[in-house]
């Protein structure tokens, strides 16, 4: 099952606000609100309404222990051209 954290990072990593992310899942906002507090008695049925909708927008759900780490969130792709800058280039000339 999801954890709230995760329904945060991956609304976050889809770029969407509260408001995006209802009108996108079809989920009442005080739904959504309540799937991402950690204080909230979570409805399972929204969680899972949430958890699909994400998927097909390209997010991957990891499993807790899955790596050896804690559950998370990633992208299934990248999303667009990677404009940073590698680690490797970074110094104080580009710290900003």
């Amino acid at each position: 099952m999801t954890t709230p954290h995760q329904m945060r990072a991956a609304r976050a990593l889809l770029g969407l606000s509260h408001d995006q992310a209802a009108a996108m899942t079809g989920i009442d906002r005080d739904l959504l609100l309540q799937a991402e507090d950690d204080a909230a008695e979570r409805d399972l049925a929204v969680s899972d309404a949430l958890e699909k909708a994400f998927v097909k927008q390209g997010i991957v759900f990891i499993e807790d222990g899955e790596g050896g780490f804690g559950p998370g969130v990633r992208l299934k792709q990248q999303i667009g051209a990677c404009t940073g800058i590698r680690p490797e280039n970074l110094n104080s000339a580009n710290d900003g």
